[in-house]
């Protein structure tokens, strides 16, 4: 059965995770899911696979802002597939139970996130139908991901994944990613409110930016794809990525790669939990919204969060000299042109063009309706703003205090306890303070070696 599922992909197991190793830009892959069971997971099947079990949904208003609609804004309900089905049809008179309440002209539904081990716990004959053992990931199936259906216009904000990478295959209609390089970061003005552990957000709307909150949102490098049925995307460390679903119903699979480098980000993690909980829990006239995510479960105490951050230190430190080995093996490996690797079954995506001025600055010019997004949309120069923009951001190589919105003069707003800890934990400060703790921990764990060997001298 192996060799034959072999035969009728374009990349071995072993090509395709040699591939994974070395590419550094999003990309889909094509034709290497043909025969997986699980493209047959359409909404329907899906729903009468499920029967009456419930599933949480996400909803969201078809309003068009110039700002991103967080998940601590949305309303949340509870049905099963077929009455979500019956919903995006548009047969208000049937039963679609909760979705009652939400008008199908007025919103869109979202059920993320959903793991398909819960989902199919009584069925566990169905964790087969996924097999990303053909991307060289041996033993790794439905158990280790996640599935997402979707009505048209549902999406995911802007954010970026601090651990691993992300494959992701599109069982049913289509999905347009818009997806930026870790370099664009201080373009992107993260936040890490609503915080959710592995997510950092990004303030920014990107299908409607906003130049005068988000001037330096010019300069990010939009890559834009729209992942078809049976198509793969392999979405790299890092980058940030906004998703929304094109079709009147889209069904998606996905599975989260670890990585050696995780170890390092964990630390990154436990330090920013600990400092958003310690500011965000502390009572002030500031600090009523709702910060939490509901996927988190509750608030950890302060002894919680610290426990958490010195059982990350012990584990990246301890871990760190067999990376180091490894690395020097790698480098000595002859590097493989990245540019060589695509070809009709590995398609690169690339920057999008039609998003950038003539100098080079991204313009903004989206399209408004979601309906068009396949559609490239048209060029617009630089407004002189943004000219200004990009020069300061030269001058000042993107310093973190651009972050802040502007204010008009004499008239700037006071700091809030969001302000601070969009510095406070602002990725590259967050990497900053990882650093320096490694660093003591590394002192401290020489020190005691060498007091170790001299009590055995003596």
């Amino acid at each position: 059965m192996a060799d034959a599922a072999a035969t009728t992909t374009p990349l071995s197991p072993v090509e395709a995770r040699r591939i994974l190793g070395i590419l550094r830009q999003p990309a889909v892959f094509v034709n290497m899911t043909a025969d997986w069971p699980v493209r047959t997971w359409s909404a329907d099947q899906l729903a009468a696979s499920l029967g009456d079990s419930l599933i949480r949904f996400r909803l969201g208003r078809k309003d068009e802002t110039n700002r991103p609609l967080f998940e601590t804004q949305c309303a949340y309900l509870e049905a099963n597939l077929a009455q979500f089905l019956r919903w995006t049809s548009g047969h208000s008179e049937a039963d679609v139970g909760s979705f009652a309440d939400y008008p199908f002209s007025e919103y869109w539904a979202y059920a993320d996130y959903k793991y398909i081990a819960h989902l199919f716990q009584e069925a566990p004959s169905k964790f087969t139908d996924v097999r990303w053992s053909d991307f060289g990931f041996e033993g790794r199936d439905g158990r280790a991901s996640t599935l997402w259906i979707g009505s048209q216009e549902a999406n995911t904000p802007c954010h970026l994944d601090s651990y691993g990478f992300n494959l992701v295959l599109q069982v049913q209609g289509r999905k347009r990613w818009h997806l930026f390089p870790p370099e664009d970061t201080t373009s992107m003005y993260p936040t890490r409110i609503p915080y959710e552990e592995s997510s950092v957000f990004s303030q920014v709307d990107v299908l409607r930016p906003d130049p005068d909150r988000f001037p330096a949102f010019s300069r990010a490098r939009p890559h834009r794809v729209t992942l078809l049925p049976g198509q793969v995307l392999y979405v790299p460390r890092h980058w940030w990525h906004y998703v929304e679903s094109l079709d009147p119903v889209t069904v998606s699979v996905n599975t989260w790669i670890e990585l050696d480098a995780d170890d390092e980000a964990r630390v990154c993690e436990a330090v920013t939990k600990t400092v958003v909980c310690a500011l965000k829990a502390t009572p002030s006239q500031d600090n009523d919204d709702t910060w939490l995510n509901p996927t988190e479960d509750e608030v950890a105490t302060h002894k919680e969060n610290m426990q958490c951050l010195n059982l990350a230190v012990r584990a990246c430190t301890q871990q760190r000299t067999l990376k180091t080995k490894a690395l020097k093996r790698e480098l000595s490996e002859e590097p493989t042109s990245v540019s060589a690797l695509f070809g009709p079954h590995l398609i690169p995506v690339l920057c999008d063009p039609h998003d950038l001025g003539s100098d080079g600055i991204f313009s903004g010019k989206t399209q408004t309706k979601r309906a068009k997004l396949s559609e490239p949309p048209a060029d617009r120069p630089a407004s002189p703003d943004q000219v200004q923009a990009r020069q300061h951001a030269e001058g000042t190589r993107g310093d973190i205090a651009e972050q802040a919105p502007a204010q008009g003069a004499g008239h700037a707003a006071p700091i809030t306890t969001n302000d601070l800890l969009d510095c406070l934990v602002h990725p590259d400060v967050i990497t900053r303070v990882t650093q320096l703790l490694l660093e003591k921990r590394g002192r401290r764990r020489g020190g005691s070696t060498a007091t170790h060997h001299l009590s055995l001298g003596q």
